[in-house]
Formats: structure tokens, sequence, C-alpha cells
């Protein structure tokens, strides 16, 4: 029985790792703060920012978000980087330093990457 479970167990880590996909390289194009929340207190609520990314990786461009606001490392303009998805997550490896961000698009390589929205009434 305990054999059994320990190749029930084995089987499902290897497939979930399966379905993650495969580890591809790309390169950081752009970097953007946008607001992803905000903080209340008593007396004041401030806009929490998060940075937002864009990673092209071959022919497609990916717009990814930190996860938690709490996270403030960044990533350098034109930074290496190898990635893994992950349904709508993407596991980022830059500089020896591991991240996760959301996906938040994706888009063809050549077309111009979103711009973030501006607080700036026209």
């Amino acid at each position: 029985m305990k054999k059994s479970l320990t190749l029930f167990a084995l089987f499902t880590m290897t497939a979930s790792l399966a379905l993650a996909g495969p580890k591809q390289t790309g390169t950081v194009v752009s970097q953007t703060s946008v607001t992803c929340g905000e903080k209340k207190s008593k007396k004041q609520s401030l806009d929490l920012t998060c940075h937002q990314y864009v990673v092209r990786a071959g022919s497609i461009d990916y717009t990814v978000q930190q996860a938690k606001p709490e996270d403030q490392a960044l990533i350098p303009l034109h930074a290496n980087v190898e990635f893994k998805l992950d349904k709508s997550k993407m596991k980022l490896k830059a500089n020896g330093e591991s991240f996760e961000f959301k996906v938040i698009s994706q888009a063809p390589a050549n077309s111009t990457p979103p711009a973030p929205a501006s607080s700036t009434p026209n």
C-alpha cells in the first residue's frame, strides 16, 4: 500500500511539473510602475504600486506584474531572464534571483507594448 501511494505521489508531482511548460528565455524590454491596490489606515488611504514588465521571448511579448506589492526588487532593462509559465503565473529567474509574476497579457513582439494607465485627466 505504501509503495502504491509513493508511486501515485511521484506520478502526480511529475505530471504537475510537466504541465507547467518548458523553460524559456527572454529579455526585459520595459518596466513601469502601476497602481495595484491601496492600504487603508484610520486617517488616510495610500495607493500601492507594483512593478510591471514586458518580457520578450522570441516573437511574443508578455506583460507581467508583481504578484505582491511588497516585492520591490527591480529587474534591470535588457536583462536576460529564464522563465516558466504556469497558468496565469510566470516564474522568472534574473541575475540569480527568483521572482513570481502575474501574466497580464501577451501579444506579438512586433506590436507596441500597452501603455500604462495614467491618472492624469485629459
